[in-house]
C-alpha cells in the first residue's frame, strides 16, 4: 500500500504533489531541499517486522520490494564498558544475522535502495542513474537485480572492488566506469552526462527525499528501540546526506511527540586527509570550502574509506548539512587510517563483528571523544555502524566479482560519445 505524503519546499513552505523524481520545488526562487510531509505523524512500528518496510508510515514507497532488511539497534555492553558508558547503542547495517540484520551487501546503502526504488512505479521503463564511490553502486544493484529495475551505476574505475555480490547480476543492471585517476567526483560528472540521453533519469542524490529517508530509518530503528531520541549521534559522512537524514528523522519525532523533546548532537567524522567537510564548517561560514580537483583526487587516493570522499557535497544548500550541524551544535572530526584501523580491530575484539572502514572512521572518533572527555559519561549515545558483516558474507558463499560494462576515461566525457555507448548497452 502507497504511503501518503505530500512535499514541502523548505525555503518557501509551499506543498506540493508527492513525487520522488521531483528534486527541487520549480515554483521557489530561493535554493533549497524538498522534504517529505507523512500523512501519518505518529510512526507505527511492528518491532518483530525485519524488513525496512516496518517504517513504511515514514518511507515515500509505493509498493514493497522483495529481501530488505532494517537496521538493527541493540544496547552495548562490551564496547560500553571499555569507554565507561553508561548508555552506547550501536545501530548497525549490514550482514549480521545473530543480531537479525540480513543486509547481503553490508552497507546500510541498502535502506536507501530499497526506499529508492520502492518509491517508483512497477511499470517504469526508463532507466534510473546512480553515482557512487562505492556502497551505494553495489547496494543499488543488488536491489535492482533482485526487483528487474533497469539500472546504471557509474563508480570510479579503481573502486570497482566494491563491486562484489552474493548472486550474478540480472542483465538489467549496467555498471560503467569513470577510468584511471578518477574519483568520486568524476563519477557524478559522468552520471549527470547520462541523463541527458533520452530514456534515463538520475536517482537525485541527496535531492532525493527518498534517499534520504530510508537512510534516516538507522534512527528510527534506535528511537523506537531506545524509547527516546539519543542525545549524541556519531557517524562518518562522505556528502553528509546520512547526517541530513538523522537530522530530519529527529525532527519528525519532534513532532511525533512520543520519544523526548531534544535534538540529538550530531558529531560526524571525515578520514584524514580528505577533510573537505570539516574545513567548511570550522570556516564558520556556510560556503563549501575550495579544493583543487588534482590535491582531491590526491587525497581520496590516500585514505582507508574512500566513499567518505564527495567533492559535491550538499552543504550550502537551505536544508543541507551545514544547516543540520547549525540546527544541532554538531560537529565534524577527523580520524586518521591508523585511527579508524585500530578502531576496526577493537570492534572485531569486543563486538565480535568487523565492520567497514567508514563505520570505523566514526568509532575513531567517538573513541577519541571518550579520550578527551568531551561527552559525558552518562550520555545516550547512538553509534552509526553504516556497514559490516563482509568477512561473514564472503565466508558464508564465493562472492562474484562484477565486470563494468564500460570504462570510460575521464577526457573522453561527452554527450557524443555516450550517446554512441550508453543505450547500446541496453
Amino acid at each position: 500500500m502507497a504511503t501518503e505524503y505530500s512535499l514541502k519546499c523548505i525555503h518557501c513552505g509551499s506543498l506540493v504533489d508527492a513525487d520522488t523524481r521531483m528534486l527541487a520545488h520549480r515554483g521557489c526562487t530561493g535554493t533549497s531541499f524538498l522534504r517529505a510531509d507523512y500523512s501519518q505523524k505518529q510512526i507505527r512500528v511492528n518491532q518483530d517486522e525485519t524488513s525496512l518496510y516496518k517504517f513504511r508510515d515514514w518511507l515515500p514507497v509505493q509498493r514493497e520490494l522483495a529481501d530488505s532488511s532494517a537496521p538493527v539497534t541493540y544496547r552495548c555492553s562490551a564496547l560500553a564498558q571499555h569507554f565507561e558508558l553508561e548508555n552506547l547503542y550501536i545501530t548497525f547495517s549490514g550482514y549480521w544475522p545473530e543480531k537479525g540484520a540480513g543486509m547481503k551487501t553490508g552497507s546500510f546503502k541498502e535502506c536507501e535502495a530499497y526506499s529508492v526504488c520502492a518509491s517508483l512505479p512497477g511499470s517504469l521503463e526508463d532507466v534510473l542513474v546512480v553515482a557512487s564511490a562505492g556502497n551505494t553502486a553495489r547496494a543499488f544493484a543488488r536491489v535492482c537485480s533482485r526487483n528487474n529495475i533497469p539500472l546504471i551505476v557509474a563508480i570510479p574505475e579503481r573502486n570497482l572492488n566494491a563491486m562484489w555480490f552474493d548472486h550474478e547480476l540480472n542483465d538489467c543492471v549496467k555498471i560503467v566506469a569513470a577510468g584511471g585517476s578518477s574519483d568520486y567526483y568524476d563519477a557524478i560528472h559522468l552520471a549527470e552526462l547520462i541523463c541527458q540521453l533520452d530514456g534515463f533519469f538520475p536517482e537525485g542524490g541527496a535531492k532525493n527525499i527518498a534517499r534520504r529517508d530510508g537512510m534516516a530509518t538507522t534512527v528510527l530503528s534506535a528511537a523506537t528501540t531506545i524509547g527516546r531520541i539519543p542525545d549524541l549521534y556519531f557517524q562518518a559522512v562522505g556528502s553528509g546526506t546520512g547526517a541530513i537524514a538523522a537530522w530530519e528523522a529527529n525532527l519528525r519525532l519532534l513532532e511525533d511527540g512520543r520519544f523526548g523533546e531534544n535534538k540529538m548532537r550530531l558529531i560526524t567524522s571525515q578520514n584524514y586527509p580528505f577533510l573537505l567537510l570539516q574545513e567548511s564548517w570550522r570556516s564558520g561560514t556556510r560556503d563549501l570550502a575550495k579544493i583543487d580537483p588534482d590535491v582531491a583526487r590526491q587525497q581520496v587516493s590516500q585514505i582507508w574509506a574512500p566513499v567518505l570522499s564527495n567533492r559535491k557535497p550538499p552543504y550550502s544548500i537551505e536544508g543541507g548539512f551545514y544547516d543540520a550541524l547549525a540546527d544541532t551544535d554538531g560537529d565534524v572530526l577527523g580520524a586518521t587510517n591508523d585511527e579508524a584501523k585500530a578502531a576496526y580491530r577493537l570492534f572485531l575484539e569486543l563486538e565480535g563483528i568487523d565492520i567497514d572502514p567508514a563505520a570505523a572512521v566514526a568509532l575513531a572518533t567517538l573513541m577519541k571523544s571518550c579520550s578527551d572527555g568531551s561527552i559525558e559519561k552518562d550520555a545516550t549515545i547512538m553509534l552509526n555502524i553504516t556497514g559490516g558483516g563482509v568477512l561473514k558474507v564472503q565466508a558464508e558463499a564465493p562472492v562474484i566479482q562484477a565486470e563494468p560494462a564500460a570504462i570510460i576515461p575521464r577526457e573522453q566525457f561527452s554527450l557524443e560519445m555516450l550517446g554512441n555507448t550508453i543505450p547500446a548497452l541496453f
